[in-house]
């Protein structure tokens, strides 16, 4: 994630929001793991009354030390406030929590926090309307530690007037984003951002393994010669991106051809001992594009062999 976004990048930012009329509003949180708990501990530091409840409850004494109100009662706790937080282990759990007082959401703003899948969310979200609930489906692209700072990016999907009631109450959060009204799309994007990032992470630590082999330190190697690289390699995914979106993958410099024309990566990591497995599905797919008639194309067009085909 980028840490320089700023609330003037929201993507599909709803435009008619009205402004929020009870930036102090009530809050409850349901789920007090190490995300929930600092969730709730920023909304009271934000001076927001809020309710917390855990199926331990011994978790929430340190939160009621702070100001926020323990409910012992599922039941209690969605009763306490307009605007209820989930944030516990999967769907599963979320509905196994609330599926017993499911009329009790009924006029309640929820969102659903928990790391799940579109699908989920779709689901989700039509369970929720059918008890009368608003629900607001959402992907934390951040760690506990980053929560109530401008690095801590928060997608939202689903009720856009929940979002617009309740926007400034989340942006608390951190940097809110809401991408439309359709619950999977914050579940599609976090897992989207996140293959980038575990990408990105493989790439570094075949990159350190390899450089490692002729005695480099992974920190001098890292600060001295991969950042400054990929960070200039960044400026190249716009670019990517428009040739994705227009289908034109010309090769303006290095063609497919001429990258896959050797596994030089893959046979200099044998010959230093390294595994090539974090590179070598990469190579492979490039191999692929190259047979089949495409070796005068970009990198880019690599996507062709790997996106959901349209429907005929």
């Amino acid at each position: 994630m980028n840490p320089n976004l700023d609330r003037s990048s929201h993507v599909n930012h709803q435009p008619n929001a009205k402004a929020n009329s009870s930036a102090l509003t009530s809050v409850t949180v349901i789920g007090l793991g190490a995300m929930g708990s600092k969730l709730a501990r920023t909304f009271v530091n934000s001076g927001h009354d809020t309710t917390v409840w855990n199926r331990t409850p011994d978790k929430a004494a340190e939160l009621v030390g702070l100001g926020a109100s323990g409910a012992t009662e599922i039941a209690d706790a969605i009763a306490a406030s307009p605007l209820v937080v989930v944030c516990v282990l999967d769907y599963d759990a979320a509905r196994h929590i609330l599926e017993p007082i499911g009329d009790n959401l009924s006029g309640k703003v929820v969102v659903n926090l928990t790391t799940g899948t579109p699908e989920q969310a779709r689901t989700m979200g039509t369970w929720m309307s059918s008890l009368g609930a608003e629900y607001l489906d959402g992907g934390i692209m951040a760690v506990p530690s980053l929560i109530a700072t401008p690095h801590a990016v928060i997608l939202y999907s689903g009720s856009e007037t929940a979002y617009g009631t309740y926007e400034q109450v989340l942006d608390s959060l951190g940097t809110s984003h809401y991408l439309g009204p359709d619950p999977a799309l914050a579940p599609l994007n976090d897992l989207a951002l996140l293959s980038g990032m575990y990408g990105m992470f493989g790439g570094f630590i075949h990159a350190a393994a390899l450089a490692g082999t002729e005695g480099a330190k992974a920190s001098d190697f890292t600060t001295s010669l991969l950042m400054p690289f990929l960070q200039a390699m960044m400026s190249t995914l716009p670019e990517m991106a428009k040739q994705i979106d227009s289908g034109d993958y010309t090769a303006k410099d290095a063609s497919l051809a001429m990258q896959a024309a050797h596994d030089t990566i893959g046979e200099v990591s044998r010959a230093q001992g390294v595994s090539p497995e974090l590179f070598t599905p990469i190579y492979e797919l490039m191999k692929r594009r190259v047979e089949g008639g495409f070796g005068g194309d970009d990198f880019a067009s690599v996507i062709e062999l790997t996106r959901k085909r349209p429907s005929s």
